[in-house]
């Protein structure tokens, strides 16, 4: 595909889209309900659809029976780790192999013209972007996700918590299935607007910044300490009436669900003429500003706060403007 033809490339070999980033219409005022049933199919497809089936997977093949989940024993809880230690390999490591190992489509609609690997810093252990991340992946992300997940089993199967069935609340589970991306979107924002505070980005999020130009394992590698906020979206599950099925889609959603935003690429080839959206431009920006785009664009934030970016050159001068007045009242503190 020639991706001269959806964007351009600068000098440095960055590429950006023509179409600036947009927010979904879902929360559009007035409303446009004919552009959300445009959008619709976007919602489902292709992330949505594939993590909840990777709930029911688990569900079904994975975990064992409820009268085992009421008793914590080594044999379940490390065959769990090691299934989503091997399924989480699979799916980041198909996206770094096709995507920055093999090359297979080049720099072609690749946001950031330079490759991670070919750039060393002394802010990852080994001066490697890779091998940092996927240390803090697999060192404390994977555990830590684990750990989440039977706390959440075991609290269902004690009877800790309400069990609401599908077969008895159809509806009800089935509109709560509809939101699992809504409450992520939510959460995310909260929780990201907050790490980017002072103290907690320098001791916590900035780890996870240290990857300006992201790539597939960037995805989860962070602090413990946000990794543990961002996975804990599915102790939400604990509190609202749901069920442990809508809870490990709700896992899966934040866990498998980060690649998108750190993917690095605007489409994935499929073949010389199709393409899937990879959705990462709008968080890519993040990661390329820091101070803009807290949110995915699902629930449009962002644009109620002032901290939206689409990456035009409206978008830019917004930004400048508002770190002009963030200097202004940094400046006028300090003269008092």
């Amino acid at each position: 595909m020639d991706d001269l033809q959806y964007g351009t490339r600068n000098k440095r070999g960055d590429w950006a889209p023509n179409e600036p980033a947009g927010t979904a219409p879902l929360f559009a005022f007035p409303p446009r309900p004919l552009a959300v049933l445009r959008w619709l199919p976007h919602y489902f497809l292709p992330y949505n659809l594939l993590f909840a089936v990777t709930a029911v997977v688990w569900w079904r093949y994975v975990l064992p029976d409820v009268e085992t989940m009421k008793t914590l024993s080594a044999g379940w809880i490390l065959r769990l780790f090691i299934v989503n230690c091997a399924a989480l390999l699979v799916f980041f490591g198909a996206f770094e192999l096709r995507l920055y190992i093999l090359r297979a489509q080049g720099n072609r609609f690749k946001y950031n013209g330079k490759w991670p690997s070919e750039q060393k810093s002394k802010a990852f252990f080994f001066e490697s972007q890779n091998i940092d991340n996927m240390l803090r992946t697999f060192g404390t992300g994977m555990p830590i996700w684990t750990a989440i997940e039977v706390t959440i089993l075991y609290a269902y199967a004690n009877g800790y918590v309400p069990w609401l069935s599908f077969a008895e609340h159809p509806v009800y589970s089935f509109c709560l299935t509809l939101v699992v991306p809504i409450i992520h979107e939510t959460h995310f924002f909260l929780l990201h607007r907050t790490i980017h505070w002072g103290p907690l980005y320098r001791w916590v999020h900035s780890v996870h910044h240290n990857s300006v130009n992201p790539s597939p394992w960037s995805s989860l590698s962070m602090h413990p300490v946000e990794q543990l906020g961002y996975l804990g979206v599915a102790f939400w599950h604990l509190i609202i009436p749901s069920n442990p099925l809508l809870a490990l889609y709700q896992l899966h959603y934040a866990g498998f669900g980060a690649i998108p935003g750190h993917v690095g690429f605007d489409k994935i080839e499929l073949t010389e003429d199709t393409s899937v959206d990879s959705h990462a431009y709008i968080h890519y920006l993040h990661h390329k500003y820091f101070e803009v785009n807290y949110g995915d664009g699902l629930i449009p934030f962002d644009r109620w706060f002032g901290t939206f970016h689409d990456g035009s050159k409206q978008g830019e001068a917004r930004m400048q403007a508002r770190y002009e007045k963030k200097k202004a009242r940094a400046n006028a503190a300090a003269a008092k």
